[in-house]
């Protein structure tokens, strides 16, 4: 699936710049390494990760991503990502992932911020049905984010994800597109 879907979204805090395999491949095929790090905020261990995705690919012909690069207004720096894996356009659903970078940034409203922005693009543009996400069930912010969001709980997929060579839960939560507008009208109030 080749998906060139490119973005900027600004909220009062934070850009939301589109990032789509097609952007991670350009960025390896016509930039040195150091440009490369600047461009997504990341060290060496996130140059390495994006160094995979180009090497090993995103793309199948049924799965691919999208995600947007948060990039803090205030100093111009990426500190962090939220968009879908696993999309699967077919199906019109995707797995949301969301993280912010460090420490610093956690508790400062970044994610509620940017959230329903990502969602509403991939209800709207990326034209999903359904959006879910897996937690771990001790991620007590996460959790409160996907609920806040108007996630629902589903249930528990069984030590589904390694965290630390183990195999642990994870806690499934969705949203599906027709219950978005109610959901929008919450989180806006």
């Amino acid at each position: 699936m080749h998906v060139a879907i490119e973005q900027m979204i600004e909220t009062d805090r934070l850009l939301l710049k589109g990032i789509s395999p097609t952007v991670i491949h350009e960025q390896f095929l016509n930039r040195n390494e150091e440009e490369i790090k600047a461009f997504f905020g990341v060290e060496e261990q996130g140059l390495l990760h994006y160094r995979e995705m180009h090497e090993q690919g995103m793309d199948t012909h049924r799965f691919s991503l999208f995600f947007f690069l948060i990039i803090e207004k205030r100093t111009g720096r990426p500190i962090g990502e939220c968009g879908f894996h696993t999309w699967n356009s077919k199906h019109r659903r995707a797995e949301l992932f969301y993280l912010l970078r460090d420490e610093a940034h956690k508790g400062k409203g970044y994610m509620k911020e940017a959230l329903p922005l990502v969602i509403s693009y991939g209800f709207e543009v990326l034209q999903l049905h359904r959006i879910e996400a897996l937690v771990d069930k001790a991620n007590a912010p996460s959790l409160r984010l996907l609920q806040g969001a108007g996630f629902q709980f589903e249930g528990i997929m069984r030590e589904d994800y390694v965290v630390d060579g183990q195999n642990v839960d994870s806690h499934c939560y969705s949203l599906l597109q027709h219950e978005w507008p109610a959901a929008m009208h919450k989180v806006c109030r």
